[in-house]
């Protein structure tokens, strides 16, 4: 090493004389050393032999979807760098291809498992697609690399055999000795079979559990919420922690048959009345002047936040928790569509229906839904409270798939795309045949009028991964590049056109994806 350190012409190793020969005889000196110190190490411990990955049953990918997923899985977001041009991102095409392939119930290639993984890690919206379609292998390759843990987090008691309710004895030491993933994905999916059980086996250990514990078993109690839940919620209003009385109420409050649920209609209901000495039948609101202590028991938390009057906030907080059926007998046998259409006094209108979108998206009620949306033609579409487009996406998420794209469709008819982006996220993929021929001609038309291109780059990408293939063949006519009006944006014809090439290559590559996938 010394040697080595100096170097050979200053200091040649042993028994070898300086000159052009000693670098070579220090190298040898060194292999030699190198042999002997391995053939001198001491053998370790054997390890255990690897238990082999659980067989996957399903039947394999056709040929040709297997090699499009390996297409699909190198492409790399600005691999190319700066504009794609007409090229589809194929990696935004990924979770429509896994989708596609979890419905057929095909097995992932093991050799795709490694890059499966990575693009999952990497991307957190793709684990539940990506762990379903790589199956019992992807669990055992996270055993084995630390990268991709997740995996194991998301699997149900990361990953380990659940016991079944033939084995009552396991059930109950996994609950009282487990680790607290194992014992929330042993709730989950006791759960699942059977409700009471899963609520029985909660309260065996609720008094003794942490807050933050009681909050997370608590928030499990959503799947198959029933009227039979009531005793343990209602007990639970008394917990010690904010959060946990919080979702206990918001629980009881999507039971409409509830204790708290009637509670709150009669506060709510005390608030809120027609009055008729304005001529015309008007709603009149005389929000709480205080916030008791059973209101802070059922839910209502007592501080507005910053910048929001105390009263309103508790008014919006009742409102939401109060059954939607109370207020057409509360409000002389109106309908929802009459309620909503009734003047509001002295400025409540806007706080009034906000808490009533809210009441529609937790109650899942369409019949409200409908009557807060109104017709997509109405002019106020960007406006607060009940008409804002955050607020009707929200109702929309209540309504049927084809009722919901029908009224977009309407929506996008009147006011364009510009205000849309919302709406369209919550629509069902592919999009019918009303939507997307609304959407291509709210493009076309913003074509033609020379608007600035790059301002609909977001409707652009949604189309490409949403738009149904079938529309295609309408899309032909507008890759050309358009004459530019004088006050178009500089170059808009160009990049319209290539828009268009790349959503009409996107859409045909979908439906060559599909047909890779379909059995024979």
């Amino acid at each position: 090493m010394t040697t080595a350190l100096l170097g050979t012409a200053r200091r040649a190793p042993a028994d070898v004389p300086a000159g052009r020969d000693a670098p070579t005889a220090l190298l040898d000196a060194a292999a030699v050393e190198t042999v002997r110190r391995r053939a001198g190490m001491r053998a370790g411990r054997a390890a255990a032999r690897l238990e082999p990955a659980a067989p996957d049953p399903r039947p394999a990918l056709p040929p040709a979807a297997a090699r499009r997923l390996t297409m699909l899985l190198a492409d790399r977001p600005g691999a190319g760098g700066g504009r794609r041009g007409t090229a589809p991102d194929l990696m935004e095409l990924l979770p429509q291809w896994l989708a596609a392939a979890n419905g057929h119930g095909y097995a992932a290639p093991p050799q795709a498992l490694p890059a499966l993984l990575d693009a999952a890690r990497g991307r957190t919206d793709l684990r539940p697609a990506v762990l379903a379609f790589a199956g019992p292998r992807a669990l055992w390759l996270a055993r084995l690399n630390t990268d991709w843990r997740f995996a194991l987090r998301a699997a149900p008691g990361g990953g380990a055999a659940l016991p079944g309710p033939e084995e009552p004895e396991r059930v109950r030491e996994l609950w009282e000795e487990g680790l607290f993933a194992e014992r929330v994905a042993l709730l989950s999916a006791l759960r699942a079979r059977d409700a009471a059980a899963a609520r029985d086996l909660l309260a065996t250990t609720w008094a003794a559990e942490r807050a933050e514990d009681r909050l997370m078993f608590l928030d499990s109690l959503r799947a198959g919420l029933c009227e039979a839940d009531e005793p343990f919620l209602e007990a639970a209003l008394a917990d010690r922690s904010r959060n946990v009385r919080s979702t206990a109420a918001e629980l009881l409050s999507s039971l409409p048959g509830s204790a708290l649920a009637g509670r709150m209609a009669e506060r709510a209901g005390a608030c809120v009345a027609v009055d008729h000495t304005y001529g015309a039948p008007t709603i009149v609101v005389e929000a709480p002047h205080e916030c008791d202590a059973g209101m802070e028991r059922d839910g209502v938390v007592a501080k507005a936040p910053a910048g929001r009057g105390e009263r309103s906030w508790w008014l919006g907080q009742l409102v939401e928790a109060a059954p939607l059926g109370t207020w057409p007998g509360r409000l002389g046998g109106r309908t929802p569509e009459e309620i909503v259409a009734l003047p509001v006094a002295d400025d409540w209108r806007d706080e009034l229906h906000a808490a009533w979108c809210r009441a529609a998206v937790r109650q899942r009620d369409p019949s409200w839904s409908r009557a807060l949306l109104g017709t997509p033609a109405a002019p106020e579409a960007g406006g607060p409270g009940a008409v804002s487009l955050a607020e009707r996406a929200k109702l929309l998420s209540t309504l049927e798939a084809p009722e919901r794209a029908e009224w977009v469709a309407g929506f996008i008819s009147v006011h364009g795309l510009s205000e849309a982006f919302q709406l369209l996220g919550v629509c069902t993929v592919p999009w019918a045949g009303p939507l997307g021929g609304a959407v291509v001609d709210a493009l076309n038309i913003a074509r033609d009028a020379g608007s600035y291109p790059w301002s609909f780059s977001g409707v652009m990408g949604l189309a490409e991964r949403c738009l149904d293939p079938a529309e295609a063949v309408r899309l032909e006519a507008l890759t050309a590049v358009p004459d530019e009006p004088e006050d178009a944006a500089p170059g808009a014809g160009g990049y319209w056109s290539e828009s268009f090439q790349r959503l009409l290559t996107t859409l045909r590559l979908r439906a060559t994806m599909q047909s890779e996938l379909t059995p024979p």
